[in-house]
């Protein structure tokens, strides 16, 4: 089959049915070429594994008129791409069917993610229930690093730093130990020599001060606990990791010497100030990935390994909750929560909303398991 000619599909996997449409461009239908709607069950074990994955096979069957016997690894040559949107997380978030993991934090600080920011919405409600965390243990870490200057600095009135021209830290001090050997525009002594906590420039060009490094061998003793309890997934989530990261990394990298199969570092997955909702997505992202990734291991399982790889030439590429697409590589339990709905309103504001008219429209998804309900309004 010609390149431009190549089979374009996408799924749609939801917790009770899985639909697939397939587009072949070298088919007539008034030379727009033709489409192929599959429908089956989400899961049908007396049948199939996988049911994207049986999807496909029966669109090549229908397409090619070659009998693909079930079992057998499919050859995805005449395939241009495969575009899946699933509720695998979804549901598995809303069924409290996630993985089990540990919350590693910084000490003093393992209440954080539960005590949330406090939001309150539905201020007159005299019998609010509050959301359980989705972690099933804590570790804390203990170590410290402040932002200089910052009221949560517990040494502010110590602690200074000087930058140059170029925003780099030219001489880091803490002031109560200052030898008199500078002065400068202000009158403030400076040392040549940082006296008191370590200062170094974090990522977001801040100075960080380095209160307490953490001890390798109690993260082991720690993490090792962990494992033999039967933890196999953590969210690592320490104080100020959006620009000073080393601290998460090392946790990140002692646990997976230890044996733990899934890590979810904040300071990868979101980047960003505030330790709150850092640690929720970290949470987050440790109780569904597994599921996710278990999921996406049955579905590559049936095709050659090139498919994977990417070498066979067909691209194939995930939904995120934020309606685009995105390989393989950069997939995530986070990035799926609402996989399933997204395209679902991707679809509604390509056909149906008019840019003319600017009216808004409201999209109603019924699955399954849950119903999505959506505004688009361009």
């Amino acid at each position: 089959m010609a390149g431009k000619n190549k089979i374009q599909i996408a799924i749609d996997r939801g917790g009770t049915f899985t639909d697939c449409i397939a587009h072949i461009p070298g088919r007539p239908e008034s030379e727009g070429g033709e489409d192929i709607v599959v429908k089956l069950l989400s899961h049908d074990p007396q049948n199939y594994k996988d049911a994207p994955r049986e999807g496909v096979r029966r669109i090549l069957e229908m397409v090619t008129g070659r009998k693909i016997p079930r079992g057998q690894k499919i050859e995805t040559s005449e395939i241009d791409y495969i575009r899946l949107s699933t509720t695998v997380a979804t549901n598995a978030l809303l069924e409290r069917k996630g993985e089990k993991h540990a919350l590693v934090t910084t000490k003093g600080f393992r209440d954080v993610v539960q005590i949330g920011n406090q939001s309150r919405p539905r201020i007159f409600d005299l019998s609010i229930r509050k959301p359980d965390v989705l972690y099933s243990g804590v570790i804390e870490i203990d170590e410290r690093v402040t932002l200089v200057g910052y009221t949560s600095d517990p040494k502010r009135e110590q602690n200074g730093v000087k930058f140059d021209d170029q925003g780099k830290i030219q001489k880091a001090y803490s002031g109560d130990d200052l030898p008199p050997s500078e002065v400068d525009e202000s009158g403030e002594e400076i040392s040549d020599e940082a006296s008191g906590p370590e200062i170094v420039q974090g990522i977001s060009g801040e100075a960080v001060a380095i209160l307490k490094r953490p001890s390798e061998d109690k993260i082991r003793k720690q993490l090792q606990q962990l494992y033999d309890d039967g933890f196999r997934a953590l969210a690592i989530v320490l104080l100020h990791s959006f620009t000073y990261p080393d601290h998460e990394l090392l946790v990140d990298k002692i646990a997976k010497e230890v044996g733990f199969t899934h890590t979810s570092v904040s300071s990868k997955l979101m980047p960003m100030i505030k330790m709150v909702p850092r640690g929720t997505s970290s949470t987050a992202d440790a109780y569904l990935t597994p599921v996710l990734q278990s999921y996406i291991d049955g579905f590559f399982s049936g095709f050659d390994d090139s498919l994977r790889s990417g070498q066979a030439g067909t691209r194939v590429e995930f939904m995120m909750s934020d309606g685009g697409l995105t390989s393989v590589e950069h997939f995530s339990g986070l990035k799926s929560i609402i996989s399933g709905p997204a395209g679902g309103v991707v679809g509604m504001a390509l056909t149906s909303y008019d840019a003319q008219d600017g009216r808004p429209v409201i999209g109603l998804d019924m699955g399954g398991t849950s119903t999505d309900v959506s505004r688009f309004a361009g």
